[in-house]
């Protein structure tokens, strides 16, 4: 069996574990630790607070510093309410497609990377190869922490990171930031004839949205200057809202979940910022009479972006090896921020079309899996001894 029959065969395989971000990971963990066993390759765990999801590190090669972490996440987004035409959860080719969740995003780079541990156990390496397998990637991008943090010190210290997000098989520098929040109000909740003796959560809410509208607008007219981007700005979105009781009841809670994705150099907390002087003046207006009523912002996230850094270790080697004169800005977050944060040169560079992620009948191509596979076998030759 050839390199890529190996990997849509290990694609079918990590996609049939149901890893929705809400779910545990431990049983595809454990597979993919029995397949290192199999393989003479040595890992390390590193399990979440709750012992309910853990994130693997895998070394092929020298235990030395200098090497490439090939990073990817396990986790999938929901298939609730989308309407496939099969089993999400059982891989189905249909020509040159393989049809799944997490074919794309990104179940099928960490197959292609398992896949070539054979192969690159064949070489000769110099510096090592690390398969970085992560969690929560969809949710707080949070999973590699733990990893991470002991790069340098009980695990070797790479020159280059390569986080696999779908990219078409373009390397890619730079990355908007992601911050999510969330705001809650308290009212005073009263009959709603009397709406004049109470404050109502609901309309006061109503009202912050309004004004991260203002701000968003505010934020899209001072654009890009970089131009490289899709949307040409850092943006605000409220994504849920919810509040009240009855109709004919004041408000007494309301709130609602927003974000805000920042070009690279963009303060993470602008817009919190900026909306934070106007919840000021609520609190001395309308709420002066109400002590126990109030606003209350709280950040659930921050996935930093990652900006770029030409001629680095990273965007060198990733350029070489999918043979691009250039680079690409992608609008979406990944991990890789965490990694350059760290202080290890990173870029996305990955199988698939990020326009596939996240949808019903998801998919990735057979050929962007051979591609990938191109690469990496390049890799491993740009690091033999």
């Amino acid at each position: 069996m050839d390199a890529l029959e190996r990997a849509i065969e290990m694609t079918a395989r990590l996609v049939a574990f149901d890893t929705e971000s809400s779910k545990p990971n431990l049983p595809l963990v454990d597979f993919v630790e029995g397949y290192l066993r199999q393989q003479g390759v040595p890992f390390s765990r590193a399990p979440n607070a709750a012992g309910d999801k853990a994130a693997i590190f895998a070394t092929i090669g020298p235990n030395v510093a200098g090497g490439v972490v090939l990073s990817g996440h396990t986790d999938v987004v929901p298939v609730e309410g989308q309407e496939w035409s099969s089993d999400p959860f059982t891989l189905r080719r249909d020509g040159g497609r393989l049809y799944g969740r997490g074919a794309v995003d990104m179940k099928g780079f960490g197959a292609v990377a398992l896949a070539m541990i054979p192969e690159f156990k064949k070489v000769a390496l110099s510096r090592p190869i690390h398969i970085l397998l992560s969690y929560d990637e969809e949710t707080t991008c949070l999973g590699p922490l733990d990893m991470i943090a002991r790069l340098g010190v009980d695990l070797p210290r790479p020159d280059a990171v390569i986080v696999g997000e779908p990219t078409s098989m373009q390397v890619a520098d730079a990355h908007k930031s992601v911050t999510t929040h969330v705001a809650r109000v308290r009212g005073f909740e009263i009959h709603s004839a009397n709406l004049h003796r109470g404050v109502s959560a609901v309309h006061v809410a109503c009202r912050l949205v309004t004004e991260l509208e203002r701000i968003g607008d505010e934020i899209r007219a001072e654009g890009d200057p970089s131009g490289r981007f899709d949307p040409p700005f850092s943006t605000v979105h409220v994504g849920v809202i919810k509040g009240g009781t009855a109709r004919n009841i004041v408000a007494k809670d309301c709130e609602f979940e927003w974000e805000f994705r920042g070009l690279p150099n963009a303060d993470p907390m602008l817009a919190q910022n900026r909306l934070a002087p106007y919840v000021e003046s609520l609190r001395q207006t309308v709420f002066a009479n109400f002590p126990q009523s109030g606003i209350d912002l709280d950040t659930l996230v921050k996935v930093p972006g990652l900006a770029p850094q030409p001629g680095s270790s990273a965007e060198t080697l990733a350029l070489r090896l999918a043979r691009r004169n250039n680079t690409i800005a992608v609008p979406y977050a990944t991990e890789a921020g965490h990694f350059q944060r760290a202080g290890v040169p990173t870029v996305v560079c990955g199988p698939g079309r990020i326009d596939q992620a996240h949808q019903p009948d998801e998919y990735i191509d057979v050929s962007e899996l051979a591609a990938c596979v191109g690469f990496m076998r390049a890799l491993a030759k740009e690091l033999e001894a």
